[in-house]
């Protein structure tokens, strides 16, 4: 679920709407499950916002005057002071979206395995790419968000230039060459023309066709499998930058980003006698939820 507000002035009050889902519904139109929000993070510079749903999507948002800023260089302490500044509220528009996870099916243990994304965590930036976490019940992945300029053809010369030696002997199978005086090597004095005419063109014909804009890609890096019996309920990232941890009901994993076949269980919570299992995660004050909330500090690891 989210709360979105209306576009408007610093300086008048903000205009809060629930929603659980992206756009504008009718009234009366039925809510599909696969597009309700199920989790939504911050990237820790404020200009990225990434959502994902019920269905397995992840829709990443930027915000329209944090791009091209010059803040990211500036500490949490500098930013803070840079609040009274702005002019107006943070607009965040669509930057890109992704199926992260699939519905899956466990033969082993008969059992169903939702797309749901459970939770997102953002990365250290590298090499100007961003880097997300997602999981769902039992899989974690990792996803590279690139951005790349690309050129979109907005017009096609319908006579492309004939500059080719080949193409000149093949279209000098269709003439007579009786009409038309030739050289001794066999090329025709129309082609020959034409050729003259028509050599250096690309310059000008590539300014009118071609137009640079920004797209970013998306490409799963590493996916973390097959090291919770139960599922995942939460993923928090260290401040080393090269760790994460993942917690399910009973057990938390550390994992090296770089290393998606192995972890290390550093809490492990279930009973010897699964029937003798009570209910004692909120019983307990330095239970799973409170070490994930200490987890960005490795110090109290």
């Amino acid at each position: 679920m989210t709360l979105s507000t209306e576009h408007s002035h610093s300086s008048t009050p903000l205009d809060w709407k629930f929603s659980q889902v992206f756009g504008e519904r009718a009234p009366g139109e039925d809510l599909q499950d696969v597009d309700i929000i199920s989790s939504m993070g911050f990237e820790k510079s404020g200009d990225y916002l990434a959502v994902g749903d019920r269905g397995g999507r992840v829709v990443i948002f930027e915000r329209k005057d944090g791009k091209y800023t010059s803040n990211g260089h500036l500490s949490r302490n500098e930013l803070e002071q840079l609040d009274f500044s702005f002019t107006s509220h943070p607009e965040f528009q669509y930057k890109t979206e992704f199926q992260s996870h699939e519905p899956e099916f466990d033969y082993l243990k008969s059992l169903e395995i939702e797309e749901k994304i459970n939770k997102l965590r953002w990365c250290d930036t590298q090499n100007g790419s961003q880097f997300i976490l997602s999981t769902n019940d039992k899989t974690i992945k990792l996803w590279k968000v690139k951005e790349h300029r690309v050129k979109k053809v907005k017009e096609m010369n319908p006579n492309p230039p004939v500059c080719s030696e080949n193409a000149l002997l093949a279209e000098r199978s269709f003439i007579s060459g009786q009409d038309n005086p030739s050289f001794g090597n066999g090329y025709l004095l129309e082609w020959t023309e034409k050729m003259g005419s028509n050599t250096f063109p690309s310059q000008e014909v590539h300014s009118k066709i071609a137009d640079i804009e920004d797209t970013a890609r998306t490409r799963c890096r590493r996916v973390y499998a097959h090291a919770h019996d139960f599922n995942i309920n939460s993923i928090s990232t260290n401040s080393d930058g090269e760790t994460f941890v993942s917690a399910d009901d009973l057990r938390i994993n550390l994992w090296n980003i770089e290393i998606s076949n192995q972890c290390f269980n550093i809490i492990d919570m279930k009973p010897s006698n699964m029937e003798d299992l009570t209910d004692y995660r909120m019983e307990d004050p330095m239970g799973l939820n409170h070490f994930l909330q200490r987890s960005s500090h490795p110090s109290l690891i």
